[in-house]
């Protein structure tokens, strides 16, 4: 069953309807809002995205509204806070990724301008090209999550059925 078809029959207020109809597959311009995505789907490993749904407000506090600078500065001390942090998943490989990853957007913004350009220059690539260079730039990012990443912020198709209403809105952004 895909995503569309499972969230068809949901209510609007639900979760899920709400992140399919007004997020998924839908392009993001800033790069702490590609970031909060990156780290909540490196974060999904293993678990559901229904959690990461109903943990989203607990990342956003917990990681600084995903400000990338004050994230890639997190020290130990930071660490341990969010390790102890029950809100969020609480994964020393994951909490690790997250701060690293932010270092690394730094220096993609120093070089192309944001982290959206530096994807942007990428754009066109095959999933398997895509998950070569995630997995040689960033921590953390198996092929699923690279591939949900993609879907779910535009640059890879797929996301909605074609028969699904969002598809064609989406085609039309």
């Amino acid at each position: 069953m895909s995503y569309c078809t499972y969230v068809q029959p949901l209510p609007e207020d639900n979760l899920h309807k709400i992140y399919h109809d007004h997020h998924y597959g839908y392009p993001i311009e800033d790069d702490n809002e590609l970031f909060e995505r990156l780290v909540l789907e490196i974060n999904q490993a293993g678990l559901s995205w229904d959690l990461m749904l109903k943990k989203q407000k607990n990342f956003q506090n917990a990681y600084s509204n995903f400000h990338i600078a004050t994230v890639a500065a997190y020290g130990e001390e930071e660490v341990i806070r969010l390790l102890q942090d029950a809100g969020i998943v609480r994964n020393r490989l994951k909490v690790a990724a997250a701060i690293h990853n932010a270092k690394v957007i730094i220096e993609l913004q120093e070089e192309y301008g944001s982290f959206k350009k530096w994807l942007d220059f990428h754009r066109g690539k095959k999933k398997e090209e895509w998950m070569k260079l995630f997995k040689k730039t960033f921590k953390f990012t198996g092929g699923e999550i690279v591939n949900e990443f993609l879907m779910s912020t535009g640059y890879l198709p797929g996301a909605h059925d074609e028969d699904c209403p969002i598809y064609s809105k989406l085609t039309t952004l």
